[in-house]
């Protein structure tokens, strides 16, 4: 009897583990990058928002070199979001208190992709506390916008220029 328990045990365990062998192997990360300008004239301790242009994906060029096409795509979520400052090369994020992007297409509602609020830091680079959403939809269209609401506290002398390089992890199909 308790040799059939652990066989059962092993079998089980082995199952879990395959299926996860084999997620891994369809899923790839596709990235993409948005730039978010905050002004000089932004409000303190008041959050506003900024309206990037719109995010060329390259995702149906991504969907092929991963031996996939867009119709077999099972699950798309943000893996990572980090920030730089690109401009001026030597501000910190010491004046931004909170930040947080939102997601959008012309056929899908907005939903909020990252965040980080109560923010405490003195270098060039944060990384941002990303959410569970299944952002499918988002990633096989076209193009998305990006939206940011910022609240500073301090005020800026000049514009800021953010780089947000996003990394979407994938789980598809292969043809």
């Amino acid at each position: 009897m308790k040799s059939k328990c652990i066989a059962i045990v092993f079998l089980l365990s082995l199952s879990f583990t395959s299926c996860d062998a084999v997620d891994d192997l369809l899923s790839f990360t596709i990235t993409n990058e948005a730039s978010i300008k905050i002004k000089s004239s932004s409000p303190i301790n008041l959050p506003s928002e900024i309206i990037t242009p719109d995010v060329t994906t390259n995702s149906s060029a991504e969907f092929q070199n991963n031996k996939t096409k867009a119709s077999l795509v099972k699950d798309v979520k943000i893996k990572s979001l980090k920030l730089t400052i690109s401009d001026p090369s030597d501000k910190t994020f010491t004046f931004l208190k909170s930040i947080h992007l939102y997601i959008s297409t012309t056929d899908s509602d907005e939903i909020e992709l990252a965040y980080q609020d109560n923010i405490n830091s003195s270098g060039s680079t944060i990384d941002l506390i990303c959410t569970d959403a299944r952002l499918d939809q988002y990633i096989k269209a076209d193009s998305y916008k990006i939206r940011t609401q910022v609240t500073l506290k301090e005020t800026l002398t000049k514009d800021v220029t953010v780089k947000a390089k996003m990394n979407f992890k994938v789980t598809a199909d292969p043809f």
